[in-house]
């Protein structure tokens, strides 16, 4: 697992719970999207940050949240999707 990578994502994903005003700790493997802990709204925001900052072209890629519900599915899928440079 690229270390820069999860501390990255970890960081983000701690931003979006916390405007959701979830404060609770969350391990790599716990269900983020399918638990509920973050809405469709922010699973959009955390797209267009995966797009924005790994060039992941969503158009071109088999998508659904489930892909993106844990930290650790979320850091293999930009592992997976991501341009080269962009790591």
């Amino acid at each position: 697992m690229n270390t820069d990578i999860h501390q990255k994502l970890r960081a983000y994903l701690q931003q979006l719970l916390t405007q959701a005003m979830d404060t609770q700790e969350f391990s790599d493997t716990d269900s983020l999207f399918l638990s509920g802990r973050i809405d469709s709204f922010s699973l959009m925001q955390l797209v267009m940050h995966l797009e924005e900052n790994y060039q992941i072209d969503f158009s071109n890629v088999h998508f659904e949240a489930p892909l993106l519900d844990t930290v650790a599915d979320i850091v293999a899928f930009v592992q997976q999707h991501s341009r080269p440079a962009a790591l």
